[in-house]
């Protein structure tokens, strides 16, 4: 074992990769918590395709540049949110329905932009992630992104944690409640664009979601899930890059989602609040009829 990790320790390219997924991953984990909490896992889904035209933009005009990716991305994103906040508070149509409209078109825009430009095959290894190539302009953008989502939290942790828990109550008590909204979907689109060069826009989705479900089977409280949370994204992302290492045919992003998937689906069946709870509540009825059964057949045979 330890034989292994001075192995994998020996390549700056994996010494890259497990610094900066580490760093991603204490960056996603409080984002995919309240995406849980607030019932918007889908919604990071669809911000994920949304913002699939400003980076298909910036890749025709400029490459593969991260600053021009950024902002392209950034700018689709930011347009997507604040137009589905627009229609959802202006028109008759519900948050939900109007992301859903928005990031399809948006979706199908990109690919059109993309199809019009000519090869897609660099933007395809961009966007699934390539972060055993992770480079020193990547390293500073997530290093960056994850400084501003940790110190952001720090400043919108209680307002996020009322809005979420009461959110009646949060609005009647703070005169602009849609900043706290928008403030957390710019992040969410922050680190989205983040995970382009180490495991691509869809499969940070997967880091942020599978660990923050997974969590919330184990964890009662909020500060628990996010704890946890953190815990599941690291092991994930150290046990996927191991995995892609000793098997050079796995690519890393998708084995580090499905490592996530594998504690995902532990955490269903044995944590206290998944399967776990309720095998555990039935077996605890059957002990308690069978106690009840012995008991009054004792009663009967002492009758008798």
């Amino acid at each position: 074992m330890f034989d292994l990790i001075n192995e994998m320790w020996g390549f700056a390219f994996m010494q890259r990769a497990f610094v900066v997924t580490s760093v991603l991953s204490a960056s996603v984990a409080p984002v995919g918590a309240f995406l849980v909490l607030r019932r918007l896992s889908l919604a990071g889904e669809a911000m994920a395709h949304a913002i699939t035209p400003g980076v298909v933009i910036g890749f025709v005009t400029a490459g593969l540049s991260v600053m021009s990716l950024l902002i392209g991305g950034l700018i689709a994103g930011v347009g997507v949110a604040i137009l589905t906040a627009l229609l959802a508070r202006k028109t008759i149509l519900r948050s939900d329905a109007s992301l859903a409209s928005l990031y399809l078109i948006a979706l199908a825009s990109g690919i059109f932009i993309l199809s019009a430009a000519g090869s897609a095959v660099p933007l395809k290894s961009f966007l699934f992630g390539s972060i055993l190539g992770i480079d020193d302009a990547s390293m500073l953008l997530v290093g960056g992104v994850a400084t501003i989502t940790l110190l952001t939290f720090s400043v919108l942790l209680r307002p996020l944690i009322v809005s979420t828990c009461d959110p009646v109550f949060f609005e009647s008590q703070f005169k602009h409640p849609w900043i706290i909204d928008q403030g957390f979907m710019l992040l969410l689109v922050l680190n989205l664009l983040a995970a382009f060069k180490t495991l691509g826009t869809l499969m940070a989705v997967g880091l942020m979601i599978l660990p923050a479900t997974a969590a919330r089977y184990w964890a009662a409280t909020i500060t628990g899930q996010l704890i946890l949370g953190f815990i599941f994204a690291l092991l994930s992302c150290w046990i996927g890059l191991t995995l892609s290492y000793l098997f050079p045919d796995t690519p890393s992003g998708p084995a580090i989602v499905l490592v996530a998937g594998g504690i995902f689906l532990i955490s269903v069946i044995f944590a206290p609040h998944g399967f776990g709870r309720r095998l555990k509540k039935t077996s605890t009825k059957a002990s308690l009829v069978d106690t009840q059964t012995s008991k009054q057949s004792t009663q009967e045979t002492r009758t008798s």
